[in-house]
């Protein structure tokens, strides 16, 4: 079977962007063919694919992506294919993987009305309907519990569409055997003494992701808890409104910009805590991926996997609505308490020997290439 992915931008250290990568090659392994369509891509193409790289360019991204989908439209008319497979929402797609949360309830809830006069508003609201509405024939892929109702509310999507997936973390980012090993030689590389506290936030998309809140928190600590202290961010983001809020705060030397990198397991088994404290998150899988390393986790209680870290005890879920002291406060016990972080870290591991967190790659495959009446 040829199969066409279509996503607007694949570089290797996005959340959607390895999950399609993750379900296409699962496609590929099951012997089908790959094609896929992006305006960028950065980082290796697998064995196989077929990537094409859209020439289009617009003043605005809700037009480009409007040229986008058009360019796209007219290549499968010349070569069709058996399915399309869309990581953003667009029109003319038989499988949608739900990455994103529902655009039209944020519209509604978090914007003016003037707001949904524009251009950039009725292209979104446009793309999400011809996903969601119930003359659609396309199969949801969905990857948040909380999210479906919204669309449901907004669309009437018809429940059979929907298919909640598991997670889909990958099998390398579990606590290997020697992780000790790994964990001292880190924090040897990093220059971190017995007694100091690595605090790791990873993820782009910095606003959102609440790295101004983590900012907040660390120079909030107490001062003696403060001095043992680090920070490393990692992500594809521009970082300069956070090193000027650094310097505001007094914590530039306390805190390093990563951008994104492959080698993030060594971060979750070398660090003491993984915060997040995010504005909104459709699933986090980094939240994941920390629990299957014996990380403990602080998190806003928004993201959709929020609910595992509490389900395992394995962290913090701070509750809704956010208020910044509170952060404060929590990171301050969090590491002040050795004894419960070695709790959380080994909650988290029986956890993930126990509970499905990995078959999502294999689950999405099985949509993808059902049958279709």
């Amino acid at each position: 079977m040829q199969l066409a992915f279509v996503l607007y931008k694949y570089f290797p250290f996005g959340g959607l962007q390895r999950d399609f990568m993750r379900i296409a090659l699962e496609c590929q392994r099951r012997g089908h063919a790959i094609r896929v369509y992006t305006m960028i891509w950065e980082g290796e193409v697998p064995d196989g694919f077929e990537v094409l790289i859209a020439p289009v360019k617009a003043l605005f991204n809700h037009k480009r992506n409007e040229k986008f989908t058009a360019w796209v439209e007219a290549d499968l008319a010349r070569r069709p294919v058996e399915r399309v497979i869309g990581f953003n929402k667009m029109p003319g797609l038989d499988v949608y993987y739900a990455a994103d949360p529902c655009f039209e309830d944020k519209a509604q809830t978090l914007r003016n009305g003037l707001y949904r006069r524009w251009g950039r508003y009725k292209h979104f609201s446009d793309y999400e309907r011809a996903v969601f509405a119930p003359e659609s024939k396309t199969e949801v892929l969905m990857i948040s519990e909380v999210q479906q109702p919204l669309f449901v509310k907004h669309y009437a999507t018809p429940a059979g569409r929907f298919h909640l997936l598991p997670p889909g973390i990958a099998a390398d980012r579990r606590a290997p055997a020697n992780a000790g090993e790994i964990r001292a030689e880190f924090r040897r590389e990093f220059k971190l003494a017995d007694d100091d506290l690595l605090l790791v936030q990873i993820g782009s998309g910095f606003k959102t992701k609440g790295l101004d809140r983590s900012l907040k928190a660390v120079a909030a600590l107490p001062r003696e808890l403060k001095k043992r202290v680090r920070l490393i961010v990692i992500g594809q983001d521009d970082p300069k409104p956070f090193l000027l809020q650094m310097k505001a705060l007094g914590i530039s030397d306390q805190v390093d910009i990563l951008k994104g990198r492959s080698d993030i397991p060594r971060f979750l088994l070398g660090a003491d805590l993984l915060i997040h404290p995010a504005y909104n998150e459709n699933t986090g899988t980094v939240l994941l991926e920390a629990l299957v390393a014996g990380l403990p986790v602080l998190v806003t209680d928004v993201c959709g996997y929020a609910h595992y870290i509490a389900e395992a005890d394995s962290g913090r879920v701070l509750p809704s609505p956010f208020e910044q002291d509170a952060l404060n406060q929590l990171l301050a016990e969090m590491l002040a308490d050795s004894a419960a972080r070695a709790r959380w870290g080994a909650n988290g591991l029986a956890f993930a020997d126990s509970a499905d967190l990995y078959s999502m790659p294999q689950h999405a495959a099985d949509v993808i290439l059902a049958e279709r009446p």
